[in-house]
């Protein structure tokens, strides 16, 4: 029996100094479903950390594109390319300024909203039609430039409410491995808080 591969992408940005940045809040997903699954990023594919794990008749890569984050589509595509995935194997995690801290949305496909690794895959892959998991950080305060402010660790008083989104996400990503976007977005888009 032949097991079909799915690709779970967390965008974000590689090294120690981004590790706890707004903006790497895709790769904290997926290193959470990664012990979740019991598994270990010990290999560099297609510019990205990757691991693999078996869910029942499923194949699931986790992957951390290690290109930057404006970088990212060269990553997904390598690996889309390696593993002869159809688009409809493929979800991409990511931080979304217009939505609020808590909330998540999976979305079937679309634009990018902005987020700059979203528009690097999208324009590698020549299609916006692949599913994405987008993760609240909400706007920055007062005057902070975007920029600035994703690229900004969490607040101590933001932790908890970043957990319960995460273990929400992973739950959300298992759905969707099992069941399938549709599904995923029934029981999952909305808010923690």
């Amino acid at each position: 029996m032949t097991q079909e591969t799915y690709l779970l992408v967390g965008l974000g940005n590689p090294g120690r100094v981004y590790l706890e940045n707004r903006h790497n809040i895709g790769f904290m997903l997926v290193d959470r479903l990664a012990v979740r699954l019991d598994v270990r990023f010990t290999r560099l594919q297609s510019r990205a950390l990757v691991a693999s794990a078996i869910r029942g008749e499923r194949k699931l890569i986790l992957a951390k594109p290690q290109t930057f984050m404006n970088l990212s589509g060269q990553s997904v595509q390598g690996l889309v390319r390696f593993y002869k995935l159809p688009l409809a194997n493929l979800l991409v995690a990511h931080d979304d300024l217009d939505l609020p801290p808590g909330a998540i949305r999976i979305r079937p496909d679309g634009g990018s909203a902005g987020q700059r690794g979203m528009e690097s895959i999208i324009q590698r892959l020549g299609t916006d039609g692949f599913a994405r998991l987008r993760l609240g950080i909400g706007r920055p305060p007062g005057q902070l430039p975007p920029p600035d402010y994703v690229l900004q660790d969490f607040s101590s008083s933001d932790l908890a409410l970043v957990n319960e989104t995460l273990e929400r996400a992973v739950e959300a990503v298992l759905a969707w491995l099992e069941d399938g976007v549709e599904a995923a977005m029934n029981r999952f888009n909305g808010s923690t808080a």
